[in-house]
């Protein structure tokens, strides 16, 4: 039987598969079937710094309030009584950690630097073993240079690893004039990995109701490509782990990123359609191509077809984009 086991951000773990961050990671039951499953770690559900600062102000103006009504204040709940998102997640990670035998890597959204550097250090010290960072800003503001978006980036990567000894991984979009250089910087300033890629929830117009709505996405397998490219670009030009996520429904999505050079592959969309049993279907899937193979560990197959090792480099680049349109033919009965 193949050896599935393989290293992502320091850790070793007993195959890649990871879900990533999904409300479903809010529950502990939910967790335990996962690991049931064949999880081989835990992405949590993002805290995000605007809820959490928006609350504590919301706390500071109703229960902290000195000159409340008497009669008023009765029906305001006790502050010790309160359990803020910040506590709730907190506790989160240390009921996780007494329950699971996988690691579990906590997941934060922030903006600011106080932010970042604040809840970092305390999701280390609740028990997280490692962290994922997902820093996107959406840059509205014509002014705004690309390089001082990344410089942002930058700046709170390194503040928070002069505050927190765990691994710290990126979650990052395709949106880079130059991918590889950002991460290069990334890993000298402190990231033990980054995760491709994000996924962002666009706004949608309702043409009945004339009014802009907020819909779920979810991937299909055909998302997986654009990952699957970047990740092979990728792997050889640096010493940071590679998470792919992104259109992994099917044994054979997961291959291809772990082909390209992923060293953990992260499943959401399909959790999310059809549950744990999503998991170990892609998880058996993997298995049994690697036996048919003759592949004796997962390591003998991760990054054997990145960019570095393939005899013809233009398959992943320029070159991949002239060959496909030039090869495209028409359906049969289509005429131009």
């Amino acid at each position: 039987m193949p050896d599935l086991s393989t290293r992502y951000l320091g850790l070793k773990l007993k195959n890649p598969l990871v879900p990533s961050s999904t409300p479903l990671s809010r529950q502990l039951d939910n967790v335990l079937h996962l690991e049931d499953a064949g999880a081989s770690a835990i992405v949590l559900h993002s805290l995000f710094e605007e809820d959490v600062r928006n609350e504590e102000s919301m706390l500071e103006r109703f229960l902290m309030t000195p000159d409340t009504f008497g009669e008023a204040a009765g029906h305001l709940p006790q502050r010790d009584a309160y359990v803020s998102q910040l506590d709730g997640y907190l506790e989160h990670i240390q009921r996780l950690k007494s329950r699971l035998s996988i690691p579990v890597i906590a997941s934060l959204n922030g903006s600011s630097l106080s932010g970042w550097v604040e809840l970092g250090q305390e999701m280390q010290e609740a028990g997280a073993d490692a962290l994922e960072l997902n820093a996107w800003y959406l840059p509205g503001d014509a002014d705004l240079s690309g390089e001082a978006i990344e410089d942002r980036y930058l700046t709170l990567l390194r503040e928070l690893k002069g505050r927190v000894t765990i691994p710290v991984t990126m979650k990052l979009s395709p949106f880079f004039s130059s991918l590889p250089h950002f991460v290069r910087q990334a890993e000298a300033a402190g990231a033990a990995g980054v995760s491709l890629f994000n996924r962002f929830f666009q706004p949608d117009i309702d043409l009945e109701n004339l009014k802009v709505v907020d819909r779920a996405q979810l991937s299909t397998s055909a998302d997986v490509l654009l990952t699957m490219r970047w990740i092979a670009i990728l792997r050889g030009r640096s010493g940071l782990g590679l998470a792919a996520t992104g259109g992994v429904h099917t044994a054979g999505d997961a291959l291809k990123m772990l082909l390209a050079g992923a060293d953990v592959v992260h499943m959401a969309s399909a959790l999310l359609l059809r549950g744990p049993a999503a998991l170990k279907e892609v998880l058996d899937g993997m298995r049994t191509w690697l036996e048919e193979r003759e592949y004796e560990s997962i390591e003998q197959l991760k990054g054997s077809m990145s960019q570095q090792n393939m005899a013809d480099a233009g398959v992943f680049a320029r070159a991949a984009y002239l060959q496909a349109l030039q090869s495209f033919t028409p359906p049969p009965g289509v005429r131009y």
